[in-house]
């Protein structure tokens, strides 16, 4: 037997590594207590139920919320406000665990604190129900239990928190803008009125139509009067009082006709035409502005709508549990795996002094 130990030493050192982590499971290793949830998260907004084949091909199914939360979780965030409020360093560090188990000190820096933290807390996505399973182990039932608690609360807060903050800043942006298109639309109005009352007209459009209609009626009159000259020239002379009558009452018609004529379509600067024209560029830009101004309100109605809808709330399927008794470390599984580990990896070594010998040989 010594011989054989003298040939393989490895194999007395695998016995007794093996014998040392058995003792150590059965007497040593401190008792750790698991309080176990399953949440989803939910929001008023509603999903549109057509089918996304996107989402299939991708994959992309999970929910990014979820994900979001999962990182929170486990981030140095979380572990501080834990630390503040359960005081996790005092608990992991206490001198009753096990040196293997326990927090080597409870001063130590955030790093290694939250890398400790990591092997206590397990945060598991399923992506094909989009549930979050929470694990929490400690060392005594109720610190497990409140840590999960105060994780999943923390949690559900900042998810609130960052869907609120990205909503009241694009809520804000939108505030200002419609700020700055109910001047531009007041200053536009003034314009207009402004102009209305310099011209004395409230339509120039209006009064362009009125005048249209003048000319075309007195265009008819003098249709009708130069037909009944050209009628009564037949049977009297051109010096003949009817006729002389009748010329001069076509002239004026003329005259009137060419006056409204001018006044329509004159070249200076109060022709109607041209304040038509400026008219109803002040009162596109007027109508423009009102525009803007409305979609800027409804979209600000739509966006504090979407302020409301970020809002995210913890479902609970499983409340956090608080054990009765403690579950880890599973003393046995982790015995025949180490044990099992351990030969494999002696045999192994074995196989290769063995090689190395016949090749030496």
């Amino acid at each position: 037997m010594p011989k054989l130990i003298q040939q393989h030493p490895y194999w007395l050192l695998a016995l007794i590594a093996i014998v040392g982590y058995i003792f150590y499971q059965t007497l040593v290793a401190s008792e750790r207590y698991v309080s176990t949830a399953y949440v989803v998260l939910n929001s008023p907004s509603v999903e549109s139920p057509n089918l996304n084949f996107g989402s299939l091909l991708t994959g992309s199914t999970v929910s990014s919320d979820l994900l979001l939360l999962r990182e929170h979780l486990l981030s140095v965030d979380m572990l501080r406000k834990l630390d503040q409020q359960l005081d996790l360093r005092s608990h992991y560090s206490q001198p009753s665990i096990d040196r293997l188990s326990r927090l080597r000190k409870a001063d130590v820096p955030i790093e290694e604190l939250h890398r400790y933290y990591l092997k206590r807390v397990e945060v598991e996505l399923d992506d094909y129900a989009n549930v979050l399973r929470v694990q929490v182990s400690a060392f005594d039932a109720q610190m497990a239990h409140a840590i999960n608690q105060l994780m999943l609360a923390k949690g559900e807060a900042h998810m609130n928190a960052m869907g609120q903050r990205l909503a009241s800043e694009q809520v804000r942006f939108i505030e200002q803008q419609a700020q700055v298109l109910a001047e531009r639309l007041h200053q536009a109005r003034e314009a207009l009125l402004l102009y209305q009352n310099e011209h004395g007209l409230i339509s120039p459009r209006a009064a362009v139509e009125s005048l249209m209609a003048v000319v075309a009626g007195l265009e008819r009159e003098l249709a009708s009067l130069q037909a009944q000259r050209t009628a009564l020239a037949t049977t009297r002379s051109p010096q003949s009082p009817e006729m002389i009558a009748l010329s001069a009452r076509i002239q004026a018609l003329e005259e009137q006709i060419a006056v409204e004529r001018t006044r329509m379509a004159a070249q200076s600067g109060e022709a109607l035409n041209r304040i038509t024209l400026e008219y109803e560029t002040l009162e596109l830009q007027a109508r423009f502005a009102q525009d803007l101004y409305s979609s800027a309100l409804t979209m600000l109605e739509s966006t504090r709508g979407e302020a409301i809808r970020q809002l995210k709330q913890i479902s609970i399927l499983q409340s956090p549990t608080l054990p009765e008794f403690s579950t880890e470390p599973r003393r046995l599984y982790s015995i025949t795996v180490f044990t099992l580990l351990t030969l494999l990896f002696t045999l192994i070594l074995q196989m290769l002094v063995a090689i190395v010998r016949d090749h030496r040989e």
